[in-house]
């Protein structure tokens, strides 16, 4: 049975998600559409493609998606009730959102293949312990946050694969992707 301090923090959190959400799908864009991120772009353009590239649109709605959903989860762990568990989920979800809105302007803004992998690998971490972080708040935030972990998997495989298809196209190569 739901307690009166569960169903306070049922109605509160959306009403958070109202600001987290247009806030973090805002800067997502922000980020996106400064570095010129995507099919366009002049550096990534004539760049050769893994086989499993998604379409260009696929981008703009599956980041709209789960931006919202990040937006939605961060706005039921910050209203739970303080807890070392909620900070922590907190600060581990502003440390990977820092990570996700510079990956577009590293990767596609400044050329760096091996150091937009670097940064999306952090990523994955970051995600799969701010999941289980959240799981621990409230398991829905973490659940909304699933779909977020697949699709860093297969926008890591893509960074990976680009580096490797593209030898000499890092404008700061490590070793790590290419040549």
């Amino acid at each position: 049975m739901a307690t009166m301090a569960d169903r306070g923090h049922s109605r509160r959190w959306w009403k958070v998600a109202l600001v987290t959400v247009p806030v973090i799908v805002l800067l997502g864009s922000l980020s996106g559409y400064l570095s010129q991120s995507g099919f366009e772009n002049n550096w990534y353009a004539p760049l050769d493609k893994p086989s499993f590239q998604p379409p260009g649109w696929a981008f703009g709605v599956v980041w709209t998606i789960l931006y919202t959903l990040m937006g939605i989860a961060v706005a039921m762990v910050w209203t739970a009730p303080r807890s070392t568990p909620r900070n922590r989920g907190l600060a581990l979800f502003g440390v990977q959102l820092v990570l996700n809105y510079s990956w577009s302007p590293v990767f596609f803004g400044s050329g760096m293949i091996d150091v937009a992998f670097l940064i999306i690998m952090a990523m994955n971490v970051l995600v799969t312990a701010t999941i289980i972080a959240f799981w621990r708040v409230k398991p829905l935030a973490g659940v909304l946050l699933l779909p977020y972990l697949v699709w860093l998997c297969l926008a890591t495989a893509l960074n990976h694969e680009t580096g490797r298809l593209n030898p000499g196209a890092d404008r700061a190569p490590l070793g790590i992707t290419g040549e």
